[in-house]
C-alpha cells in the first residue's frame, strides 16, 4: 500500500510540470482566442468591446477567407494524395524494388534517401526564396530559360492564376516528400523479408508485392501520414506567404486560412476578426483528424 502510494506521488510530481506548461502555454491560448473572436478587439485597447458572434456572421459574407478555405480544401486532399503516392513509389524501390537475387532496393538506396531528405533540413522561409527565384517569370528563372531556350514559355508560375496554386502545391510536394520516404522505409525495414521472397517464389510481380503485401502491411504507417500532412495543408503559411510575396497571389490565387489570419491580425489590426478565423481553422483542423482516423480505421494486421 505504501509503494502504491509513492509510486503515485512520483507520478504525479513527474507530471505535474509538463501539464502546467500544456495548460499555460497551449489550452491557454487556444482559450483567449475563443474569448478575443467575440470581441472588435484591434490589439490595442485594453478593454475590447464584446460583440458577440459578429465576427462569425461577417465571414459567412468575406468572399477571400472562403477562397482561402477552397484553397486549404484543395490541399487537403491533394497535398497528403501526391506526396503519400510519390514516397510510397521511392520508399518501394529504394527498399524492396531491386533487381536479382533476393529482397533489396535499388542500387545507391542509401544515397538516395539522403537526397530525397535533403529538404527537410532546409528552413521553410529558405524554400520560398529558392522557388521564388526557381519560378521567375524572366530568362533568368531556372525553369523558364530553359523553356524558352526551346521557343517555349516564359510561363507566370507565380503570376498567372490558372497555374500559382498548382507550383505552390509543387513546393509543397517537393519539400514532404523526402520526409516521408524515410518514414515509409522504415516501416518496409520492420517487414519480414521472408514474406517478400515467398511471395516472389509463388511467382508475384513488383505490381502484386506493393498491392498485396507493402500496402496493407503499411497501411497504419499511411494513416497517420495522412493525418500529419492534413494538419499541414491546413497550415501552409510560410511558403505560400514568402512565394507569393505576403500577397496571396495574383487575385488571391494561392491564399490561404493561416496567410489571411495573419493579414488580417498584424497588416489590418483586425485581432478579433483574425481570431474568428483562427477559431474556424481549429475546427477545420480537428475535423479533419478526427475524420479521417475515423474513415481509415480498419483491422490491424499482425506479422
Amino acid at each position: 500500500m505504501f509503494n502504491r502510494y509513492r509510486r503515485g506521488l512520483f507520478i504525479t510530481a513527474f507530471l505535474t510540470a509538463p501539464v502546467v506548461l500544456y495548460v499555460t502555454y497551449v489550452l491557454a491560448p487556444y482559450a483567449q482566442a475563443f474569448q478575443i473572436s467575440t470581441t472588435n478587439w484591434r490589439g490595442v485597447n485594453a478593454s475590447p468591446q464584446s460583440i458577440g458572434l459578429e465576427n462569425f456572421v461577417r465571414l459567412f459574407n468575406d468572399d477571400i477567407f472562403w477562397r482561402a478555405v477552397r484553397h486549404n480544401l484543395a490541399l487537403l486532399v491533394l497535398l497528403p494524395l501526391f506526396t503519400i503516392v510519390i514516397a510510397l513509389f521511392f520508399a518501394f524501390l529504394l527498399s524492396v524494388g531491386g533487381g536479382g537475387q533476393g529482397v533489396s532496393g535499388i542500387r545507391g538506396s542509401g544515397f538516395y534517401r539522403v537526397v530525397f531528405f535533403f529538404p527537410q533540413v532546409l528552413a521553410v522561409a529558405v524554400v520560398g526564396v529558392l522557388f521564388q527565384q526557381v519560378f521567375r517569370p524572366d530568362g533568368s528563372g531556372m525553369l523558364n530559360a530553359p523553356l524558352m531556350g526551346i521557343g517555349l514559355g516564359p510561363f507566370g508560375f507565380l503570376s498567372d492564376t490558372k497555374i500559382a496554386f498548382w507550383s505552390v502545391l509543387g513546393v509543397l510536394v517537393w519539400q514532404a516528400v523526402g520526409f516521408y520516404v524515410v518514414l515509409f522505409s522504415a516501416g518496409l525495414a520492420s517487414i519480414p523479408n521472408d514474406m517478400f521472397e515467398a511471395a516472389r517464389i509463388d511467382g508475384a510481380g513488383r505490381f502484386a508485392l506493393f498491392f498485396r503485401i507493402t500496402l496493407p502491411l503499411l497501411w497504419d504507417t499511411v494513416q497517420v501520414a495522412w493525418v500529419y500532412l492534413g494538419i499541414l495543408a491546413l497550415d501552409v503559411f510560410a511558403v505560400v506567404w514568402v512565394m507569393t510575396d505576403q500577397h496571396g497571389g495574383p487575385d488571391w490565387s494561392t491564399t490561404v486560412m493561416a496567410a489571411e489570419i495573419y493579414r488580417t491580425a498584424f497588416q489590418n489590426f483586425r485581432f478579433g476578426y483574425a481570431s474568428a478565423m483562427g477559431v474556424v481553422m481549429f475546427f477545420f483542423t480537428v475535423g479533419f483528424a478526427i475524420l479521417s482516423l475515423r474513415l481509415s480505421r480498419r483491422e490491424r494486421i499482425e506479422y
